[in-house]
């Protein structure tokens, strides 16, 4: 038993097998190995050249049983990041060069290595058992602290299961790699998406912003993608997101998550009763409702009540605990978009705490966004601020790439950028077409790592904070047949305005002119 206390390898951040091994013990059971294997696979290793690339991406040095292997394999590794050949006397020489030779058993023992095995035939399959043993030490010395932290009358049990929950992802992430596709898979896929897409005649591929001009650039927020918006505070970047939140999941049943780490679920709800019941605001706050009123939002907000809404409103919320909450969301209720509100508010790893600047802990965040959205294959929208440039720049004051604040990496992960502005905060009051701009919100798409770069107009209705088409005045039918007499509607920004290079579509839409039997543009 002693000997097995010995040959227990450390896991690093994973625990310390030697404080888990008496546990282990204790059942009268040795942990899951294949000691025989690993001397088959390190034998392979140095018999063959070729052998490694086949299993680099499944063995890491802790997959080893015996800390004598761990060695040998880092070694080998040392000598492929070096392009050097490997063999029993260059590895030989790399574990003397590093002082480790004596404890990865002396050169005898790596050389009686290559004696247990004549090919590296079978190392792939060998290489995966030995991953196998490596995961179930990994669970019992998960399993051994939980068991542990448990019996503890001072433990925290949500921090404990959050704690549990991170270390069994941590040992699916690191083991349990997606492997390449061939062309025959890949083409059979991407021909099987493109039927499927042909049949979408709104030409909609993605989640659907309930937008008309800005889902015929973006055709819906798409898989996997990272959405930027960002604008100074005040512009309407959490009116916007409801919006389009709203949109997804009322009209086209899709499930969405918005985590807000500025706003708390109620008043995130009331904005939602407003803009869906268009009541003001203010009355919803003050809940100053006439008995018409009440009946109005009665009526209204029935839908809103069903829609696959799932709203979080933990302050400082990590990386960490972002990703373990959507996991479970997509899991339970599998949601289709998830948005955050907003980007700066949320904190780094604990781990990570005091180890950098903010700059670096934002840029790990971005990044951290992006796996997720791949991970769960569903667009991630972040909210993100503006620096103060734009409030000492001349002009308009329209926002640029580089008024993203405190990282550069959320331009550079991002798949859209998008900014929101509203000409009217700085006292615009004409554009440069002499068209009011009271009311009007533009997306800026900064970037578009899949499309095209356009300036999308709506309409913003600040008593409501919602935005919407800029045609949604004209009629239910949203064509200009609907208005009475075929005239326009001078007070109304929607009524009179072309969305900004959206108005080449025939088809109509927000932003643009529907179809409404006219030859040409009405004249303004």
């Amino acid at each position: 038993m002693e000997e097995m206390k010995m040959n227990v390898r450390p896991t690093g951040n994973r625990g310390n097998w030697a404080k888990k091994a008496p546990a282990v013990a204790e059942l009268g059971k040795k942990p899951p190995q294949a000691l025989d294997l690993e001397e088959a696979v390190l034998g392979a290793l140095m018999l063959e050249k070729d052998a490694l690339t086949t299993v680099i991406d499944i063995l890491r040095p802790t997959s080893f049983y015996k800390e004598a292997h761990q060695r040998i394999f880092k070694a080998i590794l040392a000598l492929f990041d070096k392009s050097e050949p490997i063999d029993i006397l260059t590895v030989t020489h790399e574990l003397r060069e590093s002082g480790e030779l004596e404890l990865a058993g002396g050169a005898y023992y790596v050389t009686q290595l290559t004696t247990r095995v004549n090919s590296a035939a079978n190392i792939e399959y060998h290489a995966r058992i030995i991953t196998e043993n490596s995961i179930k030490r990994d669970l019992i010395s998960i399993s051994s602290e939980v068991l542990s932290s448990a019996f503890e009358d001072t433990t925290d049990v949500f921090e404990l299961l959050d704690k549990t929950e991170a270390k069994l992802y941590e040992v699916s992430e690191s083991n349990i790699r997606k492997n390449f596709d061939d062309m025959r898979s890949l083409m059979h896929q991407a021909i099987k998406e493109l039927e499927e897409k042909r049949k979408q005649t709104d030409g909609l591929t993605g989640v659907p912003s309930g937008m008309t001009a800005l889902d015929r650039v973006t055709s819906g927020w798409q898989k996997s993608d990272l959405i930027i918006l960002a604008a100074r505070p005040a512009m309407g970047k959490t009116a916007f997101v409801l919006s389009c939140l709203r949109n997804a999941a009322v009209d086209f049943k899709k499930g969405v998550a918005i985590f807000s780490l500025e706003m708390s679920s109620l008043q995130l709800v009331n904005r939602l009763i407003s803009s869906e019941a268009e009541l003001d605001s203010e009355k919803i706050k003050k809940g100053s409702l006439e008995d018409y009123e009440w009946a109005q939002l009665n009526h209204k907000i029935s839908k809103l009540t069903e829609a696959p809404i799932f709203i979080d409103d933990t302050p400082g919320l990590s990386i960490r605990e972002l990703r373990t909450k959507c996991r479970r969301l997509k899991a339970q209720y599998d949601i289709q978009m998830i948005i955050i509100d907003y980007l700066q508010l949320m904190s780094g790893n604990a781990e990570g705490k005091g180890g950098g600047n903010r700059e670096q802990e934002i840029a790990s965040i971005s990044r951290a966004m992006k796996m997720l959205a791949k991970e769960l294959n569903v667009p991630v929208i972040a909210l993100s601020q503006l620096s103060r440039a734009v409030e000492t720049r001349g002009g308009d004051k329209r926002p640029q790439l580089s008024d993203l604040r405190e990282s550069g990496s959320i331009e550079q992960d991002a798949d859209m950028v998008l900014f929101l502005y509203r000409p009217e905060y700085y006292g615009i009051t004409e554009d440069e077409m002499g068209n009011p701009t009271a009311g009007v919100g533009e997306v800026i798409i900064a970037k578009h790592r899949n499309g095209s770069l356009e300036n999308v107009q709506l309409k913003f209705i600040g008593k409501y904070t919602k935005f919407t088409n800029l045609d949604s005045d004209f009629g239910g039918d949203g064509g200009f047949n609907a208005l009475p007499n075929s005239s326009f509607d001078t007070e109304t920004p929607g009524a009179i305005r072309l969305g900004s290079r959206m108005n080449d579509g025939s088809n109509g839409g927000g932003g643009g002119f529907p179809a409404s039997g006219f030859d040409e543009e009405p004249p303004f």
